[in-house]
């Protein structure tokens, strides 16, 4: 299937994570990259930023293939799976802190 928007793309990038421990990891791995971005640019320790797909893709695609058993949606969705793993974070977050922490 193609998606022309990332609107279109995001329930189907949801339902590719239904497994709670799959987005754990997820969200795990989110945040390694955070703290790492932050301490590479502050350290000014550029071979940090080198990490930061590994950290990232490493979490994420562990829980699709422990868990999920399926394709991460990167393979074939490359932009628009970035861009639902921070909507999915944020959303996470948003949740955690209005205290509705039952998500999907």
């Amino acid at each position: 299937m193609s998606y022309s928007s990332f609107k279109e793309f995001y329930p189907y990038y949801l339902q590719e994570h239904s497994d709670k421990r799959c987005r754990v990891l997820h969200y795990i791995g989110s945040t390694l990259v955070l703290v790492v971005l932050f301490y590479a640019l502050v350290s000014a320790n550029y071979w940090w930023l080198l990490a930061l797909p590994i950290i990232g893709y490493g979490f994420a695609w562990l829980g699709h293939f422990i868990f999920e058993k399926n394709k991460p949606a990167t393979f074939q969705y490359p932009l628009y799976s970035l861009m639902g793993d921070w909507v999915m974070y944020k959303d996470a977050w948003v949740r955690l802190l209005s205290g509705n922490s039952k998500g999907r």
